[in-house]
């Protein structure tokens, strides 16, 4: 919407027509201004149009071009409708998706360091101690002291076996479902695929960490 002052000198009154989609319409009207208060209100009205004109013409350098083939925008809006079908479908269980993940990690590598579980998931080291200390509240997991190497290392507790057995047919259900909808050999190289870019990306981040994954 656009906003034009007016003097009306039949009426001397000062008026604000709003200009919109539907045309112009009178907004409310200021009676008996004085000369200095017109001037007033013309000089606040022009500095908020230069400004508006400013906007404008700094809003029309920006170059969105490409911008919807992001990587990071196709893959995040991927994860999330995924996350979602996984997360209902374990919802009895009282974990989510990404604490599935978590436990599954633990329990075929235990007992496993913070740092290895995180390059095998990929998942950066101080967001997973956050989620790990979570899990640890809630009795599924232990965490060990510091050992000589400085290393904590990661066990599965008798209760979050018990959870991980109660979700595994909730997740088996779910993830049936899902390769059913979009086909097992489509999921099985998509998965691939999927799989070398997780390398690729790494590898571009930090050659050295892809040959200590590739290594166990």
């Amino acid at each position: 919407m656009e906003i034009t002052l007016g003097l009306d000198t039949r009426t001397d009154s000062t008026s604000v027509l709003f200009h919109s989609q539907n045309g112009f319409r009178t907004g409310q009207t200021f009676r008996h201004l004085t000369p200095r208060w017109d001037q007033l209100y013309l000089e606040m009205y022009m500095q908020v149009k230069r400004v508006v004109l400013k906007m404008r013409k700094d809003s029309c350098k920006l170059d969105l071009t490409g911008t919807g083939y992001c990587a990071s925008f196709n893959f995040r809006r991927t994860a999330r409708a995924v996350t979602q079908l996984y997360d209902e479908a374990l919802q009895e269980s009282g974990i989510r998706s990404t604490q599935f993940a978590i436990l599954v990690g633990i329990r075929k590598n235990q007992p496993v360091s913070i740092g290895a579980l995180a390059e095998v998931l990929i998942i950066d080291q101080t967001t997973l101690t956050r989620s790990l200390r979570l899990l640890q509240k809630e009795g599924l997991i232990n965490i060990s002291e510091r050992s000589t190497m400085r290393q904590r290392f990661l066990t599965m507790a008798p209760k979050g076996l018990h959870t991980l057995a109660r979700s595994l047919p909730l997740w088996r259900k779910a993830h049936k479902h899902f390769v059913a909808t979009v086909g097992s050999g489509h999921w099985l190289d998509l998965r691939n695929e999927l799989e070398k870019i997780a390398h690729a990306v790494i590898e571009i981040e930090n050659p050295r960490h892809l040959s200590r994954v590739a290594g166990r």
